[in-house]
């Protein structure tokens, strides 16, 4: 008999099979029953794939079954008989994706996207699709047409959003990894609040194709993990230039020092040692404009205790300014929504949808029917900042503006090599709380939208539960490492370095 923990990773499973302790069947079998058991009071999953699970795990049984050598195995399969969930907008032939919405009920993908396709044949097992707000709008998980998913350390509490199932599923045990998109934090905010790993890459790093879009210049798949080293592991996988999508980029450099940086830690044999001094001193930014009134005061005082670790162990730590990011909520959600009026608008009630009446009242009155509020708000507010009277005062000015702040986060990477900063300004907030004032709400991505239109990476980093003046449970919060494009080796290299640190305590 064997034993998973809690929070399992890649190398744990991956040792049961080495062991011969578990074969993918009944790890599968194992985590059917963890998300049973769990998912009645969290909401992660829209649709568990049992049979399709189950089917793959047995060819996967003769695999290993047949295999001389694990070690070979793994070498063709770097995710063998690894448990995976998947966002409601990233494409599965054959399934169900309905991005959280009414009125994609029922819309069956007519092919696979690249992401999951890449993972698949990298031996993964998909376990279900998992809830998100619509059509990726939101920072709470709550605004989804299947009800709120809920965070796995306080069920009272959000799990934050879009990617909310993704980040609970991970955060509860359900299965090993997912993923999820990023438009303006959805990875890394609600990562940080289900005490997750979670990676927005370079624009361009990993292929969007097959991702149902919200806004096209702004979007990333990435992976949402339990540990550092996993993360290394998918986002390995995901990465590469992809002929379908004109918007990838060739990153053969980035992904061989990934692979060579997984293979450095010695994961199989990988041991917790504590940290005297760095073997890698860079450069750290701390922006003044990240630690401002409204954020937390245990947050701010977990990073700032990290900082003073960081500077230990022998990097240096200076202080940055990013006057700009005083305008990233603004200048993200008029881009943002004016990209998702123009998205959502073959979203026609003919094309993707069923047809119940003549065009005109499909139009029109299936949209309004089934589009959810928030939905509705961004194509609106979209619609009335990209019209004739209104783009060049609204559009084309927060355009003007993303380009002031590339120039901020290009002078700030001459100043330093990588940029911390919180993740969030609070912990995670209760179900409900934020859900009648709007403003408010997006105010939770203050700390991470301001990366998406400059298109660079950013990674979450958890800093584990803590106090808060909030609940009697302890709370999880993260950390944001930011980097020039294509830096995104050197943030993990530092993500592994922050992780040692804080499991040190």
């Amino acid at each position: 008999m064997f034993t998973v923990s809690k929070r399992p990773t890649i190398n744990e499973i991956h040792s049961l099979y080495k062991i011969q302790k578990a074969t993918p069947s009944q790890i599968v079998s194992f985590f059917l029953n963890r998300i049973s058991s769990l998912d009645s009071k969290l909401n992660a999953f829209y649709k568990v794939t049992d049979n399709h699970a189950i089917k793959l795990a047995k060819t996967q049984d003769q695999l290993l079954e047949e295999s001389k050598n694990f070690n070979d195995l793994i070498e063709k399969y770097p995710l063998f008989g690894i448990p995976f969930s998947l966002k409601a907008i990233i494409l599965a032939e054959d399934l169900e994706f309905n991005a959280s919405s009414k009125i994609l009920k029922n819309y069956i993908a007519p092919y696979s996207s690249t992401v999951y396709t890449k993972i698949k044949n990298s031996g993964a097992i998909l376990m279900g699709i998992v809830n998100m707000d619509e059509f990726a709008m939101g920072a709470s998980g709550e605004s989804g047409a299947y009800g709120a998913v809920r965070n796995p350390f306080d069920i009272d509490r959000v799990p934050g959003g879009s990617s909310a199932g993704s980040a609970c599923s991970v955060g509860s045990g359900e299965v090993v990894f997912s993923l999820g998109t990023d438009t303006g934090g959805s990875i890394r905010q609600p990562s940080a609040f289900c005490d997750t790993v979670g990676l927005k890459p370079t624009y361009g790093l990993v292929s969007r194709f097959g991702v149902i879009p919200m806004a096209s210049s702004l979007d990333q798949v990435g992976p949402i993990t339990n540990s550092v080293i996993d993360s290394i592991a998918v986002t390995s996988i995901l990465a590469g230039k992809d002929l379908k999508d004109q918007t990838s980029i060739d990153s053969t450099d980035l992904i061989k020092n990934l692979n060579n940086l997984y293979k450095k830690q010695n994961v199989s044999s990988r041991k917790l040692n504590k940290i005297l001094k760095t073997s890698n001193p860079i450069k750290i930014g701390v922006p003044k404009e990240f630690f401002i009134d409204g954020i937390d005061i245990n947050i701010a005082n977990a990073i700032t205790q990290l900082i003073v670790k960081l500077k230990k162990i022998g990097h240096e730590i200076i202080e940055i300014s990013l006057p700009m990011n005083h305008y990233a909520i603004a200048v993200y959600y008029l881009m943002m929504s004016v990209e998702v009026a123009a998205n959502l608008e073959r979203i026609d009630g003919v094309r993707f949808a069923m047809q119940e009446n003549k065009y005109s009242e499909l139009f029109f009155e299936h949209r309004d029917k089934y589009f959810g509020e928030e939905a509705k708000r961004r194509i609106m507010l979209g619609t009335y900042a990209s019209s004739a009277g209104y783009y060049d005062a609204y559009y084309k000015k927060a355009l003007a503006v993303r380009e002031l702040a590339k120039q901020d986060y290009d002078k700030a990477f001459q100043e330093c090599d990588l940029i911390i900063t919180p993740t969030t300004p609070e912990f995670p907030f209760k179900i409900g709380e934020k859900t009648t004032d709007p403003l408010k709400m997006y105010l939770s991505d203050v700390f991470t939208c301001g990366i998406n239109p400059v298109q660079i990476p950013g990674l979450n980093v958890p800093l584990g539960l803590l106090e808060n003046d909030e609940s009697s449970i302890k709370l999880p919060t993260g950390c944001q490492i930011l980097g020039p494009e294509l830096s995104e080796d050197r943030i993990y290299t530092l993500a592994l370095e922050i992780e040692n640190l804080i499991q040190e305590k």
